[in-house]
Parts: C-alpha cells; sequence; structure tokens
C-alpha cells in the first residue's frame, strides 16, 4: 500500500465489479437528528485517537443505513465516462494511508467554551485522483461536489442532501476516499461505508457516507456550501466558505481542573494547523511567554505534539498555549474559536515530615 498519493498515469479502460457480503461488523445505531458527541481528547498520550473517543457530527438526522453490498458511488457531471462503482471496485483501485487531524469547524462553538472537537487519526481508502481519472473530466469542470446519503431538513428547508464543494484542482490533489479508521472499517456514525477526507480541512468538507460526485463548472447554490459554513477571514471583506483548518493548539497534561504537586512539572500537548506549526509558547500565570520543544509534523498532515517542563509554585495556576505555523498565522489570545487555549491547576506544596 503507498504511502501517499501520487500520479495516475495511464488511463483504466474497465472497472471490476463484484459483490460482497456484509460483514456484520458495523452495526447500525440510530443517533438522532443533529446528533453530536463532542469530546475532548482523553488521551494525551496517544498519537491516535482511539475511535471510541472520536467526535460524531451530524447535520441531517440518524445515519442512513447502509450496507456496503448494496451501496455504490456514482461519478457525474461533465466527465467523458459516468461510472457506478461498488465498494469492490472502489477496493480494487490504488490505496493509500495517511495520518491527518480530523477537527470540528464548531470547535469550540464560542470562543469563550474551551472544548476542542479534534482527533488525530489514521485513514485508509483510494486518492480521489484515482477515481476522478477513470471518470475524465471535461476541460469545462472546476468544481467538484460531494454528497452524502444522509437527507433531512436543516435551517427551514427540507428534503436535504448533504452537500460540499471544493476546487477540482485542490480536491484531486488531497482528498481521500476513505474506508477505515484506525485500521477498522469505518463505524456507521463516521461514514461507513464510505467518506471523503480533506486532511487540510475543517471536518464539514469531509463528507460522510459518500454516495455521489459531481463535476461541474460553478459551485452548488446549496445550504451547506454557500449559506452556512462561510466566514470572513481578518484583513477581508468577503465571505469565504470555511475550508482550511486555523492554527490552533491545546493543552491535554496536566488535565483541566487537576492538582499537581509544587515544584517541576511537564506542559504538554498538540498543535495543529492546514500547514506545519513551527512554533508553541506556554505562558504559566502573567509571565511571559516561553518556547516549548515542538515534534516535527513529518509528510502526513498530523498533529505535533510539545511539551515544557516548569516549576510551579505553591497554588493555583492559569496555564496557556499559543502556536505559530508556516504562513505565519499565530492562534489569537482572544475573540476567535482558535484562541489560545487555557487550563487551571492547583499546585499542591509537598508534605511536610513531622508538621502540624
Amino acid at each position: 500500500m503507498a504511502d501517499r498519493p501520487g500520479p495516475f498515469s495511464g488511463r483504466c479502460q474497465s472497472l471490476l465489479v463484484l459483490s460482497i457480503a456484509h460483514d456484520g461488523k458495523n452495526g447500525t445505531f440510530d443517533t438522532g437528528a443533529r446528533h453530536m458527541i463532542r469530546t475532548d481528547p482523553e488521551t494525551p498520550d496517544l498519537f491516535l485517537t482511539p475511535v471510541d473517543e472520536v467526535f460524531v457530527r451530524n447535520h441531517l438526522g440518524p445515519h442512513p443505513r447502509l450496507d456496503r453490498a448494496t451501496w455504490s458511488l456514482t461519478v457525474e457531471g461533465l466527465v467523458e465516462r459516468p461510472l457506478r462503482l461498488d465498494f469492490p471496485a472502489v477496493q480494487a483501485l490504488p490505496q493509500i494511508r495517511l495520518t491527518a487531524v480530523h477537527e470540528c469547524f464548531g470547535n469550540p462553538l464560542r470562543p469563550t467554551v474551551p472544548t476542542r472537537a479534534v482527533t488525530n487519526l489514521e485513514w485508509a481508502g483510494v486518492p480521489l485522483a484515482a477515481v476522478l481519472e477513470l471518470a475524465g473530466p471535461l476541460p469545462q469542470a472546476r468544481h467538484v461536489w460531494l454528497e452524502g446519503a444522509d437527507t433531512g431538513d436543516f435551517a427551514g428547508e427540507s428534503g436535504l442532501s448533504y452537500l460540499k464543494d471544493l476546487p477540482l484542482d485542490q480536491a484531486s490533489s488531497e482528498v481521500v476516499l476513505a474506508h477505515t479508521m484506525n485500521g477498522e472499517p469505518l463505524r456507521p456514525d463516521h461514514g461507513y461505508p464510505l467518506r471523503a477526507v480533506a486532511p487540510r480541512m475543517f471536518g464539514t468538507n469531509s463528507v460522510k457516507w459518500l454516495s455521489r460526485i459531481v463535476l461541474a463548472a460553478d459551485r452548488p447554490d446549496h445550504v451547506f456550501t454557500t449559506r452556512l459554513y462561510t466566514r470572513v477571514l481578518p484583513g477581508e471583506y468577503e465571505a469565504r466558505p470555511v475550508r482550511e483548518k486555523d492554527v490552533s493548539s491545546k493543552l491535554l497534561t496536566p488535565g483541566d481542573g487537576s492538582s499537581v504537586p509544587a515544584g517541576s512539572c511537564e506542559l504538554a500537548g498538540y498543535a495543529w494547523s492546514s500547514t506545519e506549526v513551527t512554533s508553541v509558547e506556554i505562558a504559566v500565570d502573567d509571565a511571559d511567554w516561553q518556547p516549548a520543544t515542538l515534534d516535527r509534523r513529518g509528510p502526513d498532515p498530523a498533529w505535533q505534539r510539545f511539551r515544557l517542563r516548569h516549576d510551579l509554585a505553591p497554588g493555583p495556576h492559569r496555564i496557556r498555549c499559543r502556536a505559530t505555523d508556516s504562513a505565519g498565522r499565530v492562534q489569537p489570545l482572544t475573540g476567535d474559536r482558535n484562541a489560545v487555549h487555557e487550563i487551571h491547576l492547583l499546585a499542591e506544596p509537598s508534605a511536610i515530615p513531622g508538621g502540624h
């Protein structure tokens, strides 16, 4: 299995079309309309987030009840050869693995709420480029629409499907159509049997339960593309789609609200962005920012661990972390969803033998 998406030369003229039995591993369970399970990472010493701890966010109600034995993916629109791929046909295409941060844009929903709906996951699947090569985009195709099988009502509109779009060049070079998460088949709440993964982008672009890909000349006018999930960036005046992740970081150990012995204490966590994080600083109370030791990112857009050992005087402390990425973006102190994360600790003095 290749480590990275690469160029796909040649053009396949036929598809392997098979049928396989549902293995029963992915049982269904209802999640409820607009279901959200948002969790902080609970395992700071693990590079990959356990699947049981991965947040869940559905906009259109319970997950669709899909079976990969009957599921298929259609590719249509401005293409030379419209496709319908079943699951074995997807598996027969070139496969890759990559590790990437998976982050909800509602992270947090308000800047004052320190919850970080963010995980680090290993995905395996097919580069979108391989599927597009089979279909043959026409010259006028400029955008890729990704549609999920989930349907429902949202924002005053009924009968919606979840739909996102990306520029064709960007989608073909970055997006993976994933069928496993951390080495196991996708669970129903995470997009079984196939989902899109846009590894440098917020999770809203990684469409679950992928059922249809459309190549088009223009962007779709849709609730989830042009009306919601847009924002105006600092220094700009027009809204743009929510896509690339912001630079961010989170302190994970010690845990927020915990008590630790006074004295030397390791402060550690993870930082991430759409590009490599180049530095992380930590401030204790009102003292100056101190540089933390930061791991390099490597070729995949995974998160990076940072750590700093600091002597804590007895008493309560406020600890903050701030990341900077290779694009020069720095986490704001306040006022935005990626504002610096802070925790509060109590450093307890050591017991004195013979004391009263």
